[in-house]
């Protein structure tokens, strides 16, 4: 056949990346999978829907939304053909179905939210499968949930306090630069750069630096009088993260000596991204409640620290997650902002080291037992696939 010049590399590789955006073009186009809620529930693949979060806690405040969980089968056709799918849930996330393999895998890592689902009150359940009977909370619970459910409170307890740190510890809108972390010698002390350029009236940008060899961070500082020299400034702009250097004639005398705390600017620089980033993303509302109480933490979060301890406290102890919180009131006080922020982390602290004494005596298996589970969901598989 004729051909309009040598294949190469990138014509090869091109060709490749057409064939294949075509092909998954055409793909999408013949794809049948259920893409949203609607379409889900008004099918005939789920195995459940129930109520969750808040009002399945009995925490749920006349403001609270609602929030739905379930386990769908995918149509049989599509679990064996091409087109496979994890879960179905709406843009805000509360709303999350769970195809039947992965509804099992999170089961098995002990993942809170799903053993939630599987144990949600009776008046929680909008609809539930017999087959879903099957799924029996004793095949999965195992000594994980210390770290699942434990090991997520403790994540809200670095929150908090990261939390506390950032009211109490507010950023400038303003960056500062590397000149707010120089200083130079005097007497038998130091004194802010930027305040001896003040007292001495001179300009960072007359100034000249060269390192001071075997002083790390320490620099000979010269001045430009004449406005001759062309040295380079101690920052050469504003949005720089490093002092310059110039080159200073020989025999030229340094007017101070100058140090840059590198290491705290770094700090800073941090501390400040990390502060305006939260700043962005932060929930305007529950904030504004966290400086209403001023408690400083955030109560939502903390109230949630102490469900989820309590929870793993009980299931290490007795083998059962009870979903519907036996002390809401209490609960409901740290969420309105009742207890002090100190006194909440040593209290959580307590209960950590509790969990931790009743894991070492639990007698649940140290993990779910993966080949019964995995049988499991072959059953409930088969069996749902001969009924539809």
């Amino acid at each position: 056949g004729y051909r309009s010049g040598p294949v190469t590399e990138r014509s090869r590789s091109a060709r490749a990346t057409a064939v294949a955006s075509t092909f998954s073009t055409s793909l999408n186009l013949l794809n049948p999978t259920i893409m949203t809620l609607n379409e889900l529930r008004q099918s005939n693949q789920l195995l459940l829907e129930s109520i969750n979060g808040s009002r399945a806690y009995g925490l749920a405040l006349p403001t609270s939304d609602t929030d739905y969980k379930g386990v769908f089968v995918l149509p049989k056709k599509q679990f064996y053909g091409l087109h496979q799918l994890d879960q179905v849930n709406s843009s805000s996330n509360d709303e999350v179905f769970y195809e039947l393999r992965r509804f099992a895998e999170l089961l098995a890592k002990n993942n809170p939210n799903i053993l939630e689902m599987l144990n949600a009150p009776a008046d929680c359940i909008v609809y539930r499968h017999p087959l879903f009977e099957l799924f029996k909370p004793s095949d999965f619970l195992s000594k994980l949930c210390r770290d699942t459910f434990a090991g997520y409170a403790i994540t809200q307890i670095k929150k908090a306090r990261g939390l506390n740190k950032k009211i109490h510890n507010p950023q400038e809108p303003e960056r500062k630069t590397p000149l707010h972390f120089c200083y130079v010698v005097k007497n038998q002390g130091s004194i802010a750069l930027l305040k001896w350029l003040e007292a001495n009236n001179l300009q960072q940008e007359r100034c000249g630096l060269v390192n001071i060899p075997n002083m790390r961070d320490m620099y000979a500082l010269f001045y430009d009088h004449s406005g001759e020299l062309s040295f380079s400034g101690v920052i050469q702009k504003e949005s720089a993260n490093e002092v310059a250097l110039s080159s200073v004639p020989k025999g030229t005398e340094p007017l101070a000596i100058m140090s840059f705390n590198k290491d705290g600017y770094s700090a800073y620089c941090k501390s400040y991204r990390e502060y305006w980033e939260w700043v962005k993303l932060r929930n305007e509302e529950r904030y504004q409640n966290t400086l209403q109480h001023g408690k400083n933490y955030d109560a939502k979060n903390m109230m949630h620290t102490f469900r989820l301890l309590d929870m793993a406290a009980e299931i290490l102890k007795d083998g059962e997650v009870i979903v519907r919180r036996p002390n809401r009131e209490e609960l409901l006080a740290v969420r309105r902002g009742e207890f002090l922020y100190e006194d909440l982390i040593l209290r959580a602290e307590e209960k950590i080291a509790y969990i931790n004494e009743l894991y070492e005596h639990c007698t649940l298996p140290e993990l779910p037992d993966l080949e019964k589970i995995e049988e499991l969901i072959l059953e409930v598989r088969e069996r749902f696939y001969k009924l539809v």
